[in-house]
């Protein structure tokens, strides 16, 4: 089944010096303040759209790399996965870096890292970021 999801985005005034706020609709989860400054400077309190993506890569990059490691008998303890999303103002978002730690029982270095890159390639997110440079370093806790 097929599911959607909705957030909306209300934005008041100029690039520079507008800002607006993120609702996660279907979540219900809260209001967001975003401006441009929390983008392309300091986030001063406020996300960007290149933190929500890194919240979405990092937890779609965990569900799938948790899929498979349990699809090949391990399954994982725990993984933390942080993802790096890099906005540079006037080119875009120049690349996404993700840094996974995995707690794994019966599993080596070798084979947590396949499963790690097969997880980056498979990823939901990933696949929809595929015009974007995504690097990666994993390793066992």
């Amino acid at each position: 089944m097929a599911t959607t999801r909705q957030a909306h985005t209300v934005w008041e005034g100029e690039l520079l010096k507008g800002s607006g706020v993120v609702t996660f609709d279907s979540s219900g989860i809260g209001d967001f303040p975003v401006s441009w400054p929390s983008r392309a400077e300091q986030a001063n309190g406020k996300t960007s759209p290149e933190e929500l993506i890194a919240g979405a890569h990092s937890s779609c990059y965990s569900m799938a790399l948790s899929h498979g490691l349990s699809g090949a008998g391990t399954p994982p303890t725990r993984l933390e996965t942080k993802a790096d999303v890099t906005f540079q103002p006037g080119e875009g978002i120049t690349g996404i870096h993700l840094t996974v730690t995995g707690e794994v029982p019966g599993i080596d270095e070798a084979a947590f890292q396949a499963a790690a890159e097969d997880a980056k390639k498979n990823c939901p997110v990933s696949q929809a970021l595929t015009g974007t440079t995504i690097t990666l370093s994993a390793k066992l806790a």
